[in-house]
């Protein structure tokens, strides 16, 4: 995790936890990660066990040109990288794992840009698997918000161990996080999705590739 949005998240989503694989869903307070919400998003199981957005922010929507309610979370990527991204969602919904993807977005009109986004358990029950997440932009540029990406490729995963990723968060710049206080608010046979992962210390690495 590089990205403000990444850590910050992270960070909060961590607190929350206390050492649980995940926090409960009713756990999640907006007003403490106002900051970020127009970046987040939730992303529950279909009927078809399918991952889809159950919420997204504005800024999200509007990199992505489209309201994503309801929309297929694997439908974003390139038809090469939708199987992989179907198995990591399983692996957040069901492992309770945690996910860093970088990945690369393209216009119609040509133009490209950099990501980061982050996938993190959340506790819904058997029946109701949720995942927290939120896109972090890594240039920003001028154009982003009103000429939408149309396509994204995955440039390389990384499936984290929550409870050793805090360690090697500490020399990384300070990130604000706020206090967590209790509120009546709340945000509301498959593969192993580290099959070919590479170990590298903490870190399961999946390499998503480019296409020619």
């Amino acid at each position: 995790m590089k990205q403000k949005g990444s850590l910050a998240l992270f960070q909060y989503w961590n607190r929350l936890r206390d050492g649980r694989p995940a926090p409960k869903r009713t756990e999640v307070e907006p007003a403490e990660i106002k900051a970020l919400l127009a970046d987040t998003f939730i992303l529950e199981r279909d009927t078809r066990g399918e991952a889809v957005f159950r919420l997204a922010g504005t800024r999200l929507c509007a990199t992505f040109g489209r309201e994503l309610k309801g929309f297929s979370f694997p439908s974003l990527w390139r038809q090469k990288d939708q199987r992989l991204m179907a198995r990591l969602a399983y692996g957040v919904f069901q492992q309770k794992s945690v996910v860093v993807i970088n990945f690369e977005g393209f216009t119609s009109s040509l133009r490209t840009t950099s990501f980061e986004m982050l996938l993190l358990p959340l506790d819904g029950g058997v029946e109701n698997p949720r995942s927290l997440g939120v896109l972090s932009s890594v240039d920003r540029p001028f154009w982003l918000g009103s000429d939408p990406l149309t396509d994204a490729s995955i440039e390389s995963v990384r499936v984290v161990d929550p409870d050793l990723e805090p360690m090697f968060l500490r020399n990384r710049p300070a990130v604000t996080v706020p206090s967590l206080a209790p509120s009546d608010t709340a945000l509301s046979g498959e593969p192993n999705p580290l099959d070919g992962a590479r170990r590298i210390r903490h870190l399961f690495v999946l390499e998503g590739g480019r296409e020619e």
